[in-house]
């Protein structure tokens, strides 16, 4: 059942004691002392082999536990060099340019971050895959943001809000499609179901964002400087469009998201070849390097001043390191023993729910990781909904309402340190924006054991 053997059976109170520490440690450090992530990470690392070893566990079975908890990151990590290099060649080719450009001319004050949410959900629907809305429409919004003075941390909750309401309820989405094969339900019945909670959060979240907005439309201080500073750069074209558009149509015909990515970095890579003025050396150094702007606005400069490998190296580093870590808890039994103990107290509906949906934060929490939280959970549940005469579809609607969603809220996880690095706002700045994430646990939780046929 469990992705690592464990190599220990502690007991029940050990496991939650040491849970309780190593995360309090962590958010002290991040907290208080405003340290990087990684450093209290790595520290728990220590903690954990140092407890493994005290235990009779070898340093080779806890050597094996971190490398099979990295090696279950590498399809993100291959991912999130690919999407610097993407930033990096929509820059150059004009299509984030353009996107900001328009932004500016059609979206006021009013209205902003409900405006944000809805777009962003609208993308995220389109294109399956929350991380990628985030860098391309969210990078475009949050430098919409910092032109009109709008607070960052709401921009940044309504673009993480949109976008991982549309992983979720997209049927191009990774996760849609794995909560759904996990547990044997259909595709288009999960998301069916999944409207039951997932409508309610989007409306609430829509009106909260709405409330937020600006009452008049806000003037972009220096309007035409930044719409002029965009101009000089020389990169916005009528070809700008083609990235975005080819990104769309590849993504529809259900490409893998690598090779998606992979076209549309290239296609704009060759289109920049050809419109932006710039040597292909240059254009190739930016795919490491990102791109630097040298407009005579400073603003602008810090908007297009982004992309390449070398900026996600941070991100990949503390993914390496936070999936190294949850491996140490499955080989130490630490996450094994607290699972097994759930199981065996659970009777009614609503415990059973509610125990799901804690299992999948706790995942995500403890261990930092969005397929993982929805795998283990629902291989872990799937004989007690069945026990239980529960529909699987309730399994997989809790997997996704308390899975899915809530890996972004989490300054350690995949999906936090890489919009942490893209957008530029810290995880625990957006997270009390972040209404829609916030509600799906708390809805489905209240639903319980309702609406199950």
């Amino acid at each position: 059942m469990f992705p690592i053997s464990p190599k220990h059976n502690p007991p029940l109170i050990e496991s939650i004691l040491f849970l309780i520490i190593t995360i309090g440690l962590i958010s002290y450090f991040i907290i208080s002392l405003g340290t990087s992530p990684h450093i209290p990470i790595l520290i728990a690392i220590f903690l954990l082999v140092l407890y493994g070893l005290i235990k009779g566990i070898t340093f080779k079975d806890l050597e094996e536990g971190m490398t099979a908890g990295a090696r279950s990151g590498m399809g993100a990590i291959f991912l999130f060099l690919l999407i610097g290099v993407l930033i990096s060649s929509w820059i150059i080719s004009g299509t984030i340019p353009v996107l900001i450009d328009t932004g500016f001319s059609v979206i006021g004050g009013t209205w902003f971050y409900a405006v944000v949410f809805t777009v962003t959900a609208l993308a995220g629907v389109s294109l399956g895959s929350s991380l990628t809305t985030t860098a391309t429409i969210g990078v475009a919004f949050i430098g919409m943001a910092g032109a009109m003075d709008a607070s960052m941390a709401i921009t940044a909750g309504a673009i993480v809000s949109g976008a991982f309401f549309g992983d979720k309820m997209s049927p191009l989405s990774d996760t849609t499609n794995l909560a759904s094969s996990i547990v044997q339900v259909d595709l288009f019945d999960h998301i069916k179901h999944m409207s039951l909670t997932t409508i309610p959060a989007f409306i609430i979240s829509f009106i909260l964002f709405g409330i937020l907005s600006p009452d008049e439309a806000t003037s972009i201080q220096n309007l035409a400087s930044y719409k002029s500073s965009l101009a000089e750069t020389g990169l916005i074209h009528w070809t700008s469009w083609i990235p975005l558009i080819i990104l769309v149509i590849v993504t529809f015909l259900k490409i893998p998201a690598f090779i998606s990515l992979a076209i549309s970095s290239l296609a704009a890579t060759i289109l920049a070849g050809i419109t932006s003025g710039l040597a292909w050396s240059d254009i190739w150094f930016t795919w490491f390097n990102g791109y630097t702007a040298t407009t005579n606005f400073e603003p602008v400069n810090s908007l297009l001043t982004k992309g390449g490998i070398n900026s996600m190296l941070f991100t990949i580093s503390l993914v390496i390191l936070a999936l190294g870590f949850g491996g140490l808890l499955f080989v130490t039994g630490i996450v094994p023993s607290i699972l097994y103990a759930f199981q065996e107290k659970l009777q009614s509906i609503r415990s059973i729910i509610v125990s799901t949906a804690a299992t999948a934060i706790g995942v995500n929490v403890f261990i930092g990781e969005q397929y993982l939280s929805i795998m283990l959970t629902g291989e872990t549940y799937k004989g007690l909904y069945q026990k239980a005469r529960l529909p699987n579809k309730v399994l997989s609607r809790t997997l996704e309402d308390a899975g899915t969603v809530i890996n972004p809220l989490v300054p350690w996880s995949v999906c936090g340190v890489f919009i942490t690095d893209v957008l530029g706002v810290p995880v625990l700045t957006y997270l009390p924006f972040a209404f829609f994430c916030l509600l799906s646990p708390i809805i489905t939780i209240i639903f319980g054991g309702k609406a199950l046929q």
